[in-house]
């Protein structure tokens, strides 16, 4: 058989044994035990072989500021305020390096695609959008980015935003987003962005419920225009962390719709657990969506950066494996089914979030990774390193073993 590229002696989720991988063409062609081919085959050495780790909420634009913000008090206003001054002097090649180099880690680390919000408003106009787009072309051999354009301070405070915004989805943004929490108006807000999301046909994205306040949650309005308008597996909603502050009954209950109506939640572990809980005089909490709870019920979820050396989060490589890692831990999780399913979240799950096929089936795209593990719950339990890449059949990176001078 005529091959580009054998993996030999893989790991394979989902499956027994040990098997090879043959691609042709940029796409899986062949998935057996043992392929014949001249092609020299990776030996994978019985580790864990994927179809990538899948980055579905990340904000490339603002990462990698700690040089130009002060930061006192680590709470959500004061990152929301320092980045909105800081945002006002980006520059589109200022963006751009920056982005290319988060871009360049998430690669590093795995990652074969990405959604990354770029915030589109009177202080940032359209330079960070630009900048971002240069990049998704930039690395498209490398990685699928997603962009999602973003009202990250609100539109009934801010109307010059929602024109802008019209732009970016006709010069080529992917879906639109919004931040209920920011503006005075936060069911107007749902609305008009959903408003957006039809118009242009393509998801919507909300960043919301980011406290530990049980009440007011706008959750639910999200569900209900999700059902209202039949927007069914097309919305997802990160942060959501009053969903940590809820009853159990109603947890399960908005579980239950979360499920019916097709609407992801997506928990940001750094910088949820890094930002809220700050006022608390002993217990903190962990403040932070109860995903496992959401799962039992059918509801999608998954689990991403968000932040990367910026207020939000002042730390940060863009590795979803120490994600999933960390989840894992403050979720106290510790069977292996448990585990695999913290793997998914960043991975098959997150995939679906983002409306992506995914997987190491015949047919599909040659996106995969190899990593320094023998099960999924495995590479959870251990930060699994990944060892290798490849995008559409070619090598994207490899990372040498470490040496032990014994």
């Amino acid at each position: 058989m005529a091959l580009d590229l054998v993996i030999a002696d893989a790991v394979l989720a989902g499956r027994e044994g040990r098997w090879s991988v043959g691609v042709e063409g940029g796409r899986i062609a062949v998935i057996a035990p043992e392929i014949a081919t001249e092609v020299p085959p990776v030996a994978a050495d019985g580790r864990l072989l994927t179809a990538g780790l899948v980055e579905c909420h990340i904000h490339l634009d603002k990462a990698d500021i700690l040089d130009r913000v002060t930061i006192a008090e680590g709470t959500l206003g004061e990152a929301v305020r320092e980045t909105a001054q800081a945002k006002a002097q980006f520059t589109e090649e200022d963006v751009f390096r920056r982005a290319s180099r988060v871009a360049e880690l998430a690669v590093l680390n795995g990652t074969t695609a990405i959604r990354t919000y770029v915030e589109i408003d009177p202080r940032a106009g359209m330079r960070s959008f630009n900048a971002i787009k240069q990049v998704k072309a930039a690395y498209a051999h490398l990685i699928d980015i997603q962009i999602c354009a973003f009202a990250q301070e609100g539109l009934s405070n801010e109307p010059e935003t929602e024109p802008m915004l019209v732009a970016a989805l006709e010069q080529g943004a992917d879906l639109v987003g919004g931040c209920s929490y920011t503006d005075p108006d936060p069911r107007g807000h749902i609305s008009r962005i959903f408003d957006l999301a039809e118009r242009f046909g393509v998801d919507a994205d909300f960043h919301v419920d980011f406290n530990l306040d049980p009440n007011n949650a706008d959750l639910p309005e999200i569900v209900t225009q999700t059902e209202r308008r039949g927007y069914f597996g097309k919305v997802a909603c990160g942060h959501v962390t009053k969903l940590a502050a809820w009853p159990k009954a109603e947890v399960t209950a908005i579980a239950k719709r979360l499920a019916q109506a097709g609407v992801g939640v997506i928990t940001l572990p750094a910088t949820d657990l890094f930002l809220l809980g700050r006022d608390a005089t002993g217990l903190v909490p962990r403040g932070f969506a109860p995903l496992m709870a959401l799962r039992a019920e059918g509801a999608l979820t998954a689990v991403a950066t968000n932040n990367v050396l910026n207020p939000f989060t002042p730390y940060g490589d863009a590795n979803l494996m120490r994600m999933a890692n960390l989840f894992a831990n403050v979720a106290q999780l510790s069977r292996d089914a448990d585990l695999e399913a913290a793997f998914a979240m960043v991975s098959a799950d997150a995939a679906r979030m983002m409306g992506r096929p995914y997987g190491i089936a015949v047919g599909a795209a040659a996106d995969l990774v190899l990593l320094d593990a023998v099960s999924p719950s495995d590479a959870v339990r251990r930060v699994a390193a990944p060892v290798k890449g490849w995008k559409r059949g070619r090598l994207s990176f490899e990372r040498p073993a470490a040496l032990l001078n014994r």
